[in-house]
């Protein structure tokens, strides 16, 4: 077995499809045994990338705008995707069945401060036609301080990825009202990304092969089946719960079967970050993505 190095920006269910390779044993039938590890706060994956310590990481499109905006190379390039909609759920402290996106104007909202989510649901906002300015944004930092102070009391909703929502409804502290997913439609939301040295090499090869049969599987199987293999991956989540949670991205269909980044999603992103200021230039689909290895 030759071993694989992975790392995540991010570990939550909503990338699951890197989740599965381990769990649902298709890296072991490629004859790769993998290893992986989260990103330290304040440190993006790509890090890992650039000093070797990672094979893949999960990132997203938007990590490469940062050097482009100033001229560089970016260190990485983003070869495959691993969710094609914004993730990310609005929670709210009472059942809402007629919620509508106008209610977060004038309310207390815990957001995260920066960076893809908040860009995300900025654009969110104006696909939907209210002020984002008109909402009393909270910050308290990283996805478990943000659920912490929902559970503290603060907010009246929350901005959070799968499965907090789902436990925040299993625990009845709150109902989830809205996908922000569903607003947006469908983007370059998150990727895998390498080296283009890696790409030529034949474990590339192998990880495609076997990323290839997990797309598949995490949108034929169950998704009471997959929480139970991923189950060990979160100890502190009810599988119950890590169920409802992927069922709710099976509906959403972030997990679309293809691997490649198609340039449609690319463009979508490039429409999110133009919105926001983050980039003035729309950049071309080749400095940011490279095609999946052929097998």
């Amino acid at each position: 077995m030759a071993k694989i190095n992975i790392q995540f920006t991010l570990f939550s269910a909503f990338y699951s499809p890197l989740i599965s390779t381990m769990s649902g044993g298709f890296l072991a039938e490629e004859g790769l045994e993998p290893e992986w590890s989260v990103s330290p706060p304040g440190v993006t994956a790509i890090e890992s990338l650039k000093n070797g310590s990672a094979h893949v990481v999960q990132s997203a499109l938007s990590q490469a705008f940062g050097p482009l905006n100033k001229g560089e190379v970016p260190p990485a390039v983003h070869f495959a995707q691993v969710n094609e909609m914004d993730g990310f759920f609005l929670t709210g402290r009472e059942p809402d069945p007629d919620f509508a996106w106008k209610k977060l104007e004038g309310a207390e909202v815990v957001l995260f401060g920066g960076g893809q989510p908040l860009a995300m649901f900025k654009y969110a906002c104006h696909k939907a036609g209210i002020d984002f300015a008109k909402i009393k944004a909270i910050h308290p930092g990283n996805a478990a301080d943000i659920d912490a102070a929902f559970r503290a009391g603060e907010g009246t909703y929350v901005q959070q990825q799968g499965p907090f929502p789902q436990q925040l409804e299993a625990d009845g502290i709150g109902h989830v009202v809205a996908q922000v997913g569903k607003q947006i439609g469908p983007c370059g939301f998150s990727s895998l990304a390498t080296t283009r040295d890696w790409l030529e090499t034949d474990m590339a090869k192998a990880f495609t092969r076997a990323y290839i049969k997990t797309r598949r599987y995490m949108n034929e199987t169950p998704a009471a089946e997959i929480a139970r293999t991923e189950k060990p991956y979160f100890p502190k989540i009810d599988e119950a719960v890590l169920a409802k949670c992927i069922e709710a991205y099976q509906k959403l269909g972030t997990w679309t079967p293809h691997i490649e980044i198609t340039k449609e999603a690319y463009e979508a992103t490039l429409d999110i970050f133009a919105y926001n200021g983050v980039i003035t230039e729309r950049f071309a689909y080749d400095q940011v993505c490279a095609l999946p290895p052929k097998v």
